[in-house]
């Protein structure tokens, strides 16, 4: 499992570009994670996680069209591989699992 594993900061990210589809760009990203976590993220920290997952051939990337929105400036759309949909989903059933098998979780017991 090793080589599929990510981070819990990865597996984030990755979620975030899978529900932002083709509006997975790095403002965009940050935007939906913080309000998620309800906590200021750094951009640098996001920026480097993408950089890092595409390496690792979970992410593709291209760039988007010239916008006036953005003051001429292009936007570097993420879009995830059938590979990191598949570890996504093996993430997710082994979390179940281990859920499943978890004992109730009550203030004061162990």
């Amino acid at each position: 499992m090793k080589k599929n594993r990510l981070g819990e900061f990865q597996e984030l990210i990755l979620m975030t570009v899978v529900i932002l589809k083709e509006e997975a760009y790095g403002n965009e990203i940050e935007r939906y994670l913080e309000g998620c976590l309800n906590e200021r993220l750094s951009m640098g920290a996001i920026q480097t996680a993408l950089k890092r997952m595409e390496e690792k051939s979970f992410l593709t990337s291209e760039w988007g069209e010239v916008t006036q929105k953005r003051g001429g400036k292009r936007k570097r759309i993420y879009t995830a591989t059938p590979y990191a949909h598949q570890v996504l989903r093996d993430m997710k059933n082994l979390r179940a699992r281990m859920w499943s098998a978890m004992p109730d979780l009550e203030m004061g017991t162990s």
